[in-house]
């Protein structure tokens, strides 16, 4: 499981086959806000 797309297209490159990508749900609090939305806008993470 992963939120991050760069590791995805990382084990596709060792010749792994992703059948399914499964997002890791977090709930966001004044003290996490900012670094999920920057994790989302900036990194392309799936959240």
């Amino acid at each position: 499981m992963t939120n991050n797309p760069r590791k995805i297209v990382g084990l596709k490159g060792y010749g792994l086959e992703v059948l399914e990508t499964v997002p890791i749900k977090i709930q966001t609090n004044p003290e996490n806000e900012k670094y999920i939305k920057a994790k989302k806008e900036k990194l392309g993470h799936i959240l």
